[in-house]
């Protein structure tokens, strides 16, 4: 027996929570990832919103915030490991800059 249901489009408040609140969550995981190379990663809310606004733009859902994530992450995953960097900050203006999120970059004090 064939099943046909219909879906409501998520909100940007429940895609924001798709990407914060579950245990594995993605923002999780990344911050997971540049603290093993001693970065704390820093999301503010706005930047947050914006790649929720992306995902609900793109029409796809949940889906989306992967790979909007990856995409303003790849550079700075290859950049940061081995480099002085001890502190990054995203927010809306430079999601899209990994050279302004580098640029504006904590980096360790030399001795």
């Amino acid at each position: 027996m064939p099943v046909i249901s219909t879906l409501h489009e998520l909100s940007l408040e429940a895609l924001i929570d798709v990407l914060t609140k579950p245990k594995n969550a993605i923002i999780k995981q990344y911050k997971e990832l540049f603290r093993l190379e001693g970065v704390d990663l820093n999301i503010s809310e706005t930047a947050l919103l914006e790649v929720a606004k992306r995902a609900k733009a793109r029409g796809t859902g949940a889906r989306a915030l992967r790979a909007i994530l990856e995409k303003a992450f790849l550079e700075l995953m290859f950049e940061v490991p081995g480099s002085e960097i001890t502190a990054l900050h995203i927010d809306e203006h430079n999601l899209d800059s990994a050279d302004s999120i580098l640029a504006q970059a904590v980096k360790r004090q030399s001795a």
